[in-house]
């Protein structure tokens, strides 16, 4: 029981930034500063995909539109993300407390992928593209935190990992009407795309 805590912590910011939080584990594994890490997180090549990966986050979550593409992409992604991380710092070794821990980790990843991915998608109705900057900047600031103080006070970062969680429901259901607007937006674009689009001429027989 006593991992669940730091289960919970990095299962919501693997729905945030999933590639961060691997290598942030992977390197503070790789360094000694824990031993709280699996050797499988602390692998080379693992740290090496993880910061690509996380390099091409940092970048295309600071794009308006191109955040909330990459987001449905990582639909899937980052909850799985979130199970494996969870299960491997259970122990991985198929015990039940794995598979609670696994459940306990893609559970809270998914939550607060849908907070970031609908959050996204009400900033995006704004037509600058300094809020997307902002918003990405702060949730990268704010994943680092929370998982490096989960690695020393895992109860007290787990609450604050709720509360963030719980907060961003909140501001997400205040947000669903500015996120209809713009699904409603980019259908009515693709669709004037599609009557716009050159028809290609056939020569007559």
């Amino acid at each position: 029981m006593s991992v669940l805590p730091l289960v919970f912590t990095c299962g919501w910011a693997s729905g945030i930034n999933a590639y961060a939080v691997v290598l942030l584990l992977g390197i503070f594994g790789a360094t000694g500063v824990t031993d709280e890490v699996p050797a499988s997180l602390q692998r080379t090549d693992v740290l090496v995909v993880a910061g690509v990966l996380f390099l091409c986050e940092v970048v295309a979550d600071k794009i308006p539109y191109v955040d909330s593409v990459w987001d449905t992409a990582h639909t899937f992604i980052r909850p799985l993300a979130g199970a494996v991380v969870a299960a491997l710092l259970a122990g991985g070794d198929g015990s039940l407390s794995e598979i609670a821990a696994g459940a306990i980790g893609g559970s809270s990843a998914l939550m607060s992928h849908l907070v970031k991915a609908g959050t996204r998608m009400a900033v995006n109705t704004s037509p600058e593209p300094f809020s997307n900057i902002a918003m990405s900047t702060v949730e990268d600031l704010g994943v680092a935190g929370v998982v490096t103080f989960a690695l020393f006070h895992p109860v007290i970062a787990a609450g604050i990992a709720g509360t963030l969680l719980l907060l961003g429901l909140v501001i997400l259901a205040f947000l669903a009407s500015r996120i209809r607007r713009f699904l409603r937006r980019r259908a009515q674009r693709r669709e004037e795309k599609r009557l716009t689009a050159p028809v290609s001429q056939w020569p007559d027989g």
